[in-house]
């Protein structure tokens, strides 16, 4: 069990590639002025590059902050580089200097251009590194699947089987979860990973989910008490389970049936293999 554990712990590592530079435990605040600290940076640059020689396209230079904040930190602060680089472009090197007004009509032009240039630059660093963390994810989703997969089919028992479907769910979403095999309504296993257990609200919810056949969502009457989200299993034999995970109402994801309904899937079927083991051996003794 526990290099089953080690391996979905590892499947869910993030990759490098494919994080924010920040972390999704950054405040917005950071973000921003990490934002603001990069177009400051290339201000000075700038205006010390302008004192030594005139160069015609330095207004590129504000360009970079915006690409680096739009990968590293989301498309607001690319947004407010975009908008300060091109104020500091205003502002510092174009006539008459340390002013917002503008005397020729041609650097009204560059700056709109350069502002226009940084809304789409950031924009598209945004959208590339939305695509490249939405890739990795799928990896990661893709390699957990599979190693569950593997894992539960060589299982050799009904509680092994139990926990490594647990461990896979909490690996796939990062919440607390609960495996629940009943038998007459009464639970004879429970697998809990996390640190919220289910309380008789979440029964009764559960209980619920395996008579109606459907999806129960926390929060939603009849179970405003539940915190678990459950989802049934059925087998073929008349195997049943419950699948409990306590999504964060303000984190909860899009769409996370599909992924779930393929471990459902998998879980009937070995439970429904195990079953008919059972019977086999028996019979044989």
């Amino acid at each position: 069990m526990a290099d089953v554990e080690s391996k979905l712990r590892q499947a869910v590592t993030p990759a490098p590639d494919g994080d924010p530079l920040f972390g999704p435990v950054a405040s917005e605040l950071v973000r921003y002025l990490a934002s603001i600290a990069m177009t400051a940076i290339a201000t000075v640059v700038a205006v010390a590059v302008d004192s030594k020689v005139a160069i015609p396209n330095l207004s590129l230079v504000f360009v970079v902050p915006v690409i680096v904040a739009g990968v590293s930190l989301g498309l607001g602060p690319s947004l407010c580089s975009a908008i300060l680089g091109a104020l500091a472009f205003n502002f510092f090197l174009t006539e008459p200097r340390y002013s917002l007004a503008v005397d020729d009509p041609a650097n009204i032009w560059a700056i709109g251009l350069l502002f226009v240039v940084g809304l789409i630059v950031s924009t598209v660093a945004f959208t590339s590194r939305q695509r490249a963390t939405e890739a990795a994810l799928l990896r990661r989703q893709a390699t957990v699947l599979q190693g569950y997969s593997s894992d539960v089919v060589a299982a050799d028992n009904t509680n092994q089987i139990v926990s490594i479907t647990s461990q896979a769910l909490a690996a796939l979403f990062q919440v607390p979860v609960v495996v629940m095999l009943v038998t007459e309504d009464r639970v004879v296993s429970l697998e809990q990973v996390g640190d919220l257990g289910p309380e008789e609200a979440e029964l009764d919810a559960a209980r619920s989910s395996l008579a109606t056949g459907t999806v129960v969502r926390s929060g939603v009457y009849p179970n405003l008490a539940s915190r678990f989200d459950f989802w049934p299993v059925e087998t073929a034999e008349g195997q049943k389970a419950v699948i409990g995970l306590a999504f964060d109402p303000d984190e909860r994801p899009s769409a996370p049936d599909a992924l779930v309904n393929i471990v459902v899937r998998v879980l009937a079927l070995v439970l429904d293999r195990q079953h008919v083991r059972r019977q086999t051996h028996g019979s044989d003794e």
